[in-house]
Protein backbone atom coordinates (compact mmCIF):
# COMPACT_ATOMS: atom_id res chain seq x y z
CA UNK A 1 0.00 0.00 0.00
CA UNK A 2 1.29 2.83 -1.16
CA UNK A 3 1.59 6.25 1.48
CA UNK A 4 -0.87 8.03 -0.18
CA UNK A 5 -3.27 5.03 -0.75
CA UNK A 6 -3.04 5.17 3.57
CA UNK A 7 -3.22 9.09 3.70
CA UNK A 8 -6.28 8.81 1.52
CA UNK A 9 -7.44 6.01 3.75
CA UNK A 10 -7.70 8.04 6.57
CA UNK A 11 -9.23 10.96 4.91
CA UNK A 12 -11.73 8.73 4.12
CA UNK A 13 -12.26 7.59 7.80
CA UNK A 14 -12.34 11.03 8.96
CA UNK A 15 -15.14 12.16 6.67
CA UNK A 16 -17.11 9.02 7.29
CA UNK A 17 -16.46 9.73 11.07
CA UNK A 18 -18.30 13.24 10.52
CA UNK A 19 -20.69 11.34 8.81
CA UNK A 20 -20.19 12.14 5.51
CA UNK A 21 -21.79 9.72 2.46
CA UNK A 22 -20.05 7.84 0.16
CA UNK A 23 -20.87 10.00 -2.36
CA UNK A 24 -19.75 13.35 -0.98
CA UNK A 25 -16.33 12.03 0.52
CA UNK A 26 -15.17 10.35 -3.19
CA UNK A 27 -15.69 14.24 -4.04
CA UNK A 28 -14.02 15.97 -1.55
CA UNK A 29 -11.22 13.16 -1.95
CA UNK A 30 -10.59 13.56 -5.56
CA UNK A 31 -10.35 17.18 -4.67
CA UNK A 32 -7.86 16.99 -2.12
CA UNK A 33 -5.31 14.49 -3.46
CA UNK A 34 -5.95 14.99 -6.74
CA UNK A 35 -7.34 12.03 -7.40
CA UNK A 36 -9.95 10.54 -10.09
CA UNK A 37 -11.17 7.92 -7.92
CA UNK A 38 -14.58 6.08 -8.51
CA UNK A 39 -17.27 5.68 -6.18
CA UNK A 40 -16.52 2.07 -6.12
CA UNK A 41 -13.03 2.45 -5.15
CA UNK A 42 -14.10 4.59 -2.71
CA UNK A 43 -16.50 1.96 -1.08
CA UNK A 44 -13.14 -0.68 -1.48
CA UNK A 45 -11.22 1.76 0.27
CA UNK A 46 -13.80 2.35 2.74
CA UNK A 47 -14.67 -1.26 3.45
CA UNK A 48 -11.24 -1.94 3.87
CA UNK A 49 -11.42 0.46 7.18
CA UNK A 50 -11.96 -1.68 10.67
CA UNK A 51 -13.13 1.08 13.43
CA UNK A 52 -15.75 2.25 11.25
CA UNK A 53 -19.28 2.14 13.14
CA UNK A 54 -21.63 1.46 9.65
CA UNK A 55 -24.14 1.02 12.11
CA UNK A 56 -24.60 5.27 12.34
CA UNK A 57 -25.06 5.36 8.81
CA UNK A 58 -28.42 3.04 9.05
CA UNK A 59 -31.94 5.08 9.72
CA UNK A 60 -31.38 5.49 13.78
CA UNK A 61 -33.95 3.22 15.29
CA UNK A 62 -37.01 4.94 17.82
CA UNK A 63 -36.18 4.72 21.33
CA UNK A 64 -39.57 4.46 23.30
CA UNK A 65 -39.98 8.39 23.98
CA UNK A 66 -39.81 8.92 20.69
CA UNK A 67 -42.79 6.52 19.45
CA UNK A 68 -45.39 9.13 20.17
CA UNK A 69 -43.48 11.61 18.05
CA UNK A 70 -43.42 8.91 15.11
CA UNK A 71 -46.85 7.69 15.71
CA UNK A 72 -47.69 11.79 14.99
CA UNK A 73 -45.36 11.89 11.82
CA UNK A 74 -47.13 8.60 10.29
CA UNK A 75 -48.02 8.84 6.66
CA UNK A 76 -51.48 8.72 6.27
CA UNK A 77 -50.95 4.99 4.49
CA UNK A 78 -49.00 3.94 8.00
CA UNK A 79 -46.30 2.88 6.16
CA UNK A 80 -42.85 4.01 7.00
CA UNK A 81 -39.86 3.62 4.52
CA UNK A 82 -36.89 4.57 5.55
CA UNK A 83 -33.85 5.13 3.12
CA UNK A 84 -30.57 4.10 4.30
CA UNK A 85 -27.41 6.40 3.48
CA UNK A 86 -25.17 4.05 2.91
CA UNK A 87 -25.85 1.96 0.14
CA UNK A 88 -25.03 -1.72 0.59
CA UNK A 89 -23.05 -3.43 -1.58
CA UNK A 90 -24.72 -5.06 -5.03
CA UNK A 91 -27.38 -2.40 -4.53
CA UNK A 92 -27.98 0.89 -5.76
CA UNK A 93 -30.44 2.11 -3.04
CA UNK A 94 -31.50 0.15 0.24
CA UNK A 95 -33.36 0.78 3.09
CA UNK A 96 -36.32 -0.33 5.52
CA UNK A 97 -40.03 -0.30 5.64
CA UNK A 98 -42.59 -0.85 8.31
CA UNK A 99 -45.64 -1.24 6.83
CA UNK A 100 -49.27 -0.67 8.42
CA UNK A 101 -49.46 -4.46 9.67
CA UNK A 102 -46.63 -3.61 11.93
CA UNK A 103 -44.75 -6.27 9.52
CA UNK A 104 -40.89 -4.77 9.08
CA UNK A 105 -38.74 -5.54 6.32
CA UNK A 106 -35.22 -4.45 4.26
CA UNK A 107 -35.71 -3.33 0.72
CA UNK A 108 -33.45 -2.63 -1.66
CA UNK A 109 -32.92 -1.68 -5.68
CA UNK A 110 -30.37 -3.52 -7.18
CA UNK A 111 -28.42 -2.43 -10.14
CA UNK A 112 -31.23 -3.03 -13.03
CA UNK A 113 -33.56 -1.30 -11.06
CA UNK A 114 -35.16 -4.21 -9.51
CA UNK A 115 -37.03 -3.61 -6.17
CA UNK A 116 -36.50 -6.54 -3.20
CA UNK A 117 -37.86 -6.73 0.00
CA UNK A 118 -35.84 -8.76 2.59
CA UNK A 119 -35.73 -10.43 6.07
CA UNK A 120 -38.99 -10.38 6.71
CA UNK A 121 -40.40 -9.62 10.44
CA UNK A 122 -43.98 -10.80 10.92
CA UNK A 123 -46.66 -11.53 8.05
CA UNK A 124 -46.32 -11.53 4.75
CA UNK A 125 -47.58 -8.09 2.94
CA UNK A 126 -51.03 -7.67 1.66
CA UNK A 127 -50.70 -6.26 -2.52
CA UNK A 128 -51.86 -3.26 -0.42
CA UNK A 129 -48.95 -2.70 1.88
CA UNK A 130 -46.73 -3.05 -1.28
CA UNK A 131 -48.18 -0.44 -3.17
CA UNK A 132 -48.75 1.46 0.06
CA UNK A 133 -44.96 0.72 0.55
CA UNK A 134 -43.59 1.66 -3.45
CA UNK A 135 -46.18 5.37 -3.17
CA UNK A 136 -43.82 5.84 -0.23
CA UNK A 137 -40.79 4.62 -1.34
CA UNK A 138 -41.27 7.03 -4.55
CA UNK A 139 -42.15 10.36 -1.90
CA UNK A 140 -39.06 9.80 0.02
CA UNK A 141 -37.09 8.92 -3.43
CA UNK A 142 -38.58 12.36 -4.72
CA UNK A 143 -37.20 14.50 -1.67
Amino acid sequence: MSSNDLKIKRFIAQKLAGKESLSNIQKLVNEEFGTKLTYMEIRILASELEDVDWKAFDPAPVKKDEEAEVEEALPASGTVVEVSKLVRPGTALSGTVTFRSGSKAEWYVDSYGRLGIENLQGENPTEEDVREFQKELQKQLGR
